[in-house]
């Protein structure tokens, strides 16, 4: 396979950054433990994460190029590696908030890079749309991994014990293991570079400018839509395992992965049907199937008695069946993202990828943020109702987008 070596390289930097990004869930729950933060000020932790990520990306994506992807990866890799060793010493809601702004602005350097990086190493559109779900999957094994990693950690006979940092030190050594990975992958970026180098402010601008295509404006709108329906789910099912279905902290959070489990296995799988089939009507009856879950297994929580369950034999069939949410929506992200980024000439994909980031950013912790405050106000079974509504709206972006792209001749 031509460019094995940066393709694996690219998905190990994928898997880190995927634990440390997505434990938001698991460590929203442990600093209510913990720290005996309220669920509204837990909430800002997605806060903290998705606007250090989107101010990241805006700020330089269009700058990235002229670093070289390489370079800006072994950056951030080195960067979230010595924070991850100071997490461990420093106890308390304000470090926690520190180290997923330094998540954030890690994964923003590490995506862009990433998301450019396809563009020189794939032939044709459709080995770009295969990849980005084989990477894209490969980003959740990282984050079902994650739940795992971080509940080895958790000590339920006492529940307010910070003996969870200590996972930061395994992160630590995982970070550095990556960066030395990609030391040794050898990448030609010279085809990402405009022919006719243009002032660094006249390059931001032009990122900016991308927005004001139709395509472009239909899709930021649709990434958008799509994160803020993941992450509000992600983020916030690790408590609604523990204080709706009242599974144990450490259970919750294992339980919590089947919804990673789920979105690998649906972008996965959308690696291969994607090829054969018609990415709109894949995603289509993927969003339908998504919104039935809500319907049918919401229900089913509210009839959970009291009990603490403390095994995955005893669990209800609530905490199974909600989190296939993910294997239904899955492929839409990957999908959209390689479509746009194919009906763009190669020099602009760090631009896009740096818009694709920083709108990504926005729904996530636009989702999170709301869900946060209507646990608090209408309690977690009422709060996952309203996901139907961004899954409604995203059904009818996508249509627009894949009109646009057809008119286009991208679709």
């Amino acid at each position: 396979m031509k460019h094995w070596p940066i393709k694996v390289s690219l998905f190990i930097n994928y898997f880190v950054f995927a634990i440390l990004l997505n434990s938001v869930g698991t460590v929203i729950l442990q600093v209510q433990n913990s720290y005996g933060v309220a669920e509204s000020s837990a909430a800002v932790l997605e806060a903290f994460k998705d606007l250090s990520i989107a101010l990241t990306s805006f700020l330089i994506a269009s700058f990235i190029v002229r670093v070289g992807f390489k370079r800006t990866m072994l950056a951030a890799l080195a960067f979230i590696g010595i924070v991850c060793l100071a997490m461990p010493q420093l106890p308390a809601f304000w470090m926690t908030k520190l180290m997923f702004a330094a998540t954030g602005v890690g994964f923003a350097l590490v995506k862009v890079s990433c998301y450019a990086t396809l563009g020189l190493v794939t032939k044709d559109s459709k080995e770009h749309v295969s990849i980005m779900n084989f990477l894209e999957s490969f980003f959740m094994v990282g984050v079902l991994s994650g739940y795992f990693v971080f509940s080895a950690f958790v000590d339920d006979t006492d529940p307010g014990s910070t003996s969870w940092l200590t996972v930061y030190y395994v992160l630590a050594v995982l970070s550095f293991l990556a960066f030395a990975l990609l030391m040794f992958a050898s990448l030609d970026e010279s085809a990402a570079k405009n022919t006719a180098p243009k002032p660094l402010l006249q390059e931001f601008f032009d990122m900016i400018m991308l927005c004001i295509k139709p395509l472009v404006l239909i899709f930021v709108i649709s990434a958008f839509l799509y994160v803020l329906i993941e992450q509000s789910i992600m983020s916030w099912l690790p408590t609604f395992n523990s204080r709706i279905l009242n599974l144990s902290t450490s259970l919750s959070i294992q339980m919590a992965s089947i919804l990673a489990a789920a979105t690998a296995l649906g972008r996965f799988t959308a690696g291969f049907v994607l090829q054969k089939f018609d990415w709109y009507k894949v995603l289509t009856i993927g969003l339908l199937f998504a919104a039935l879950l809500v319907i049918v297994a919401l229900p089913m929580a509210s009839s959970i008695s009291g009990e603490q369950v403390t095994s995955w034999g005893a669990a209800p069939i609530a905490a199974f069946l909600f989190p296939m949410i993910g294997f239904c929506i899955a492929p839409i992200y990957p999908a959209i993202n390689s479509v746009i980024l194919s009906a763009l000439p190669t020099h602009q994909h760090g631009s896009m990828a740096g818009l694709i980031v920083v709108f990504s950013a926005l729904g996530g912790t636009t989702g999170s943020i709301i869900t946060g405050f209507l646990f608090e106000i209408v309690g977690g079974e009422t709060a996952f109702y309203f996901s139907l509504v961004p899954i409604s709206a995203i059904l009818f972006s996508l249509f627009l987008f894949k009109r646009k792209a057809k008119a286009l001749g991208h679709a």
